[in-house]
Formats: structure tokens, C-alpha cells, sequence
């Protein structure tokens, strides 16, 4: 066909479309539709000066709850849903919510089961790429990220994030119920439980129930009898690290926690807890018989003992002998190891 003959034709293109509702359509759009689809140069400008700022640093859009700042204004909106607690975006597979979208688009490959980055090193694989990095630092040993406050070193930025708050004393996210405010969003979550009563963590043995999956956990040991943490001085074994933390202090004469009315110490948090009770006189463990008070429930649980229940349930396994309190039977199986010259406990 001659140049004089030549009809001209439209530029056809090939492309995916989307009505209103969602729904792809393959079509076709020729050049004039596509000339008069573009956004005029006014719409294009915002993005270029976003652009600007990864060369310049800006960021002009700061939270207004932890002060934290951002290049883009829907990147502050994103992160603001970390204070909100608002998770728009839904799993259809099993109605886990998110904040971010990306975050739902991880999370879909648990569903597939998919796991497509394996570990040069054990093999291991994973279902993200961002997981595999991580794990690779468990052979390496390497922290690249460093606290430049403490210098301590952490093989993930978001722990450094996390540590650095400490430093800080920041804690952005407040109870709308109590002046009570925390560090992270989870453990906010896991506090407003004690406003609502939630305890979504139920042991399947027993029916007992937690606010917290750690709880379920520590908990089921005592059916297990699991005692994984052992003391390295004497050996005695532990279902709690935090147990085993205390423990370690008998070995020692560090005692770290002060009471800031007499100057007493302690070597563990809870019996300087129980310690305060003195100062302050509260007693939040009530007989449910008579109403007497007591500052701690072992304390409870003696009274009933003595004065309701008049019973000898610790019994001794050598001899019979019955006693109301398992201090008593401690001191009479003493009496066997030192001879019988000595006297038993009444």
C-alpha cells in the first residue's frame, strides 16, 4: 500500500480494566482514549515531589501521637492505624485483620503453605524472603543493628526499634480506660483484656483460661510437668525463666528491688510486691466465708485451712501422720533424716 493510499489508523492497545465494581474486563482503548486518560501534568507533580524527598530526606508528615515522620501523607495514614488499632484489610481464608494491606498479602502465603526460600546453610525453608534473611543471621551471628545509645546490637531493625524505646521512655499507646499507657501496641491489646474480661486462651485440659497465649503455655507445664530452665549452680529446675531469673539471686547478694518507703530490698519483683502491702495495707484476698482479709492469698488459703476446713490434709508418707500446714510436715520429715532423738512438730 502507497503512502498517498495509506489509511491512518487509531493505536490500538491491550489493557485490564476495572469497573466500578471490581470486576477485570480485557479490552481494547485506542490512542485517542488513552491520550485523554492520562492525568493532566498538575496530577503528576505530587509524585514527583515525593520523589525529591528520598534525595533530600524531607518528611513533611509527622504523627502527631509518637512524632514519628514520613515522605508521604498516606504513609502517616498507614502507621497512624497503629494507634487506632484500626485493621481494614481482612483475610477471606480465615478473617485475620490488618492494618496494611502488604501485610495481608504476607500473611495469604500461610494459607498455600508455599514455602519457597530455603537456607544454604540447614536447609530450612520459608514462606518469605525477608524470613530467610533474618534466620541466616542465627548462623552468622552477626547484629548489624546497633543501638548507638547502649551499643547493644540486634540481628532485626525492628527489635533495635523496639529496644530504643526504652532509652526514650516513650510510651505512645494510652488505655482509653485507665491513665495506663505502654510501649507497643500489644501489650495494649493484651491490657485491655482486664477492661473486658476477654481470656480467649483456654487450656484444653483443664478449662482454665488467659488473657495471653505465653500464660496458656506457661500454664500447661504444670500438666506436663515441663521444667525446662535449670539453675546452673544447683541445679534446681524451673517452668519459668522469670522463676529461674529470682531464683539465680539466692546465689548472690545482688537484691535490685528497693522499696522506696523503709529502703528494704529484694531480690525479686514480687516480693517487693507483696512487701508494699505493708506500707499501703491492702489486703485483696477475702474469705468468701466469714470476709477476713488477707495482703497475700497463701495467707487465704492457711486460714481456710485452720479455721473453716479444720482438716490435716498434708500427710506424712513414712509414718501417717497428718498435718494442717505442708511447713509442719517439712519439719517432722526432717525429724527421720536427723534421728529420732529429735522432736517432732505438733
Amino acid at each position: 500500500m502507497s503512502e498517498e493510499n495509506a489509511v491512518e489508523m487509531p493505536f490500538v492497545m491491550a489493557v485490564t480494566v476495572k469497573d466500578e465494581h471490581g470486576n477485570i474486563d480485557l479490552g481494547a482503548i485506542t490512542e485517542t482514549q488513552l491520550e485523554a486518560s492520562q492525568p493532566p501534568t498538575s496530577d503528576l507533580q505530587p509524585n514527583l515531589k515525593s520523589h525529591h524527598r528520598i534525595h533530600t530526606g524531607e518528611k513533611p508528615f509527622a504523627c502527631t501521637v509518637c512524632g514519628h515522620a514520613f515522605r508521604q501523607r498516606q504513609s502517616l495514614q498507614s502507621h497512624m492505624r497503629t494507634h487506632t488499632g484500626e485493621r481494614p484489610f481482612e483475610c477471606p481464608q480465615c478473617g485475620k485483620r490488618f492494618s496494611k494491606q502488604a501485610q495481608l498479602k504476607t500473611h495469604a502465603v500461610v494459607h498455600t503453605g508455599e514455602k519457597p526460600y530455603g537456607c544454604d546453610v540447614c536447609g530450612r525453608r520459608f514462606n518469605l524472603l525477608q524470613n530467610l534473611h533474618r534466620h541466616a543471621h542465627t548462623h552468622t551471628g552477626k547484629k548489624i543493628y546497633v543501638c548507638s545509645v547502649c551499643g547493644k546490637g540486634f540481628t532485626r531493625a525492628v527489635t533495635l526499634k523496639t529496644h530504643q524505646l526504652i532509652h526514650t521512655g516513650q510510651k505512645p499507646f494510652k488505655c482509653e480506660q485507665c491513665p495506663k499507657t505502654f510501649r507497643h501496641a500489644v501489650n495494649l491489646k493484651n491490657h485491655q483484656r482486664i477492661h473486658s474480661g476477654l481470656r480467649p486462651f483456654s487450656c484444653d485440659l483443664c478449662g482454665k483460661s488467659f488473657r495471653q497465649a505465653v500464660n496458656l503455655k506457661i500454664h500447661r507445664r504444670i500438666h506436663t510437668g515441663e521444667r525446662p530452665f535449670s539453675c546452673q549452680e544447683c541445679g534446681k529446675t524451673f517452668s519459668q525463666q522469670s522463676s529461674l531469673i529470682s531464683h539465680g539471686r539466692t546465689h548472690s547478694t545482688e537484691k535490685p528491688f528497693e522499696c522506696s518507703s523503709c529502703d528494704k530490698k529484694f531480690n525479686n519483683a514480687n516480693s517487693l510486691k507483696l512487701h508494699l502491702r505493708v506500707h499501703t495495707g491492702e489486703k485483696p484476698y477475702g474469705c468468701d466465708i466469714c470476709g477476713k482479709s488477707f495482703s497475700q492469698g497463701s495467707h487465704l488459703r492457711t486460714h481456710k485451712r485452720h479455721v473453716h476446713a479444720g482438716g490435716k490434709q498434708f500427710i506424712c508418707d513414712k509414718c501417717g501422720k497428718r498435718y494442717s500446714d505442708q511447713r509442719n510436715l517439712k519439719l517432722h520429715k526432717c525429724s527421720y533424716a536427723q534421728g529420732p532423738e529429735r522432736k517432732q512438730p505438733i
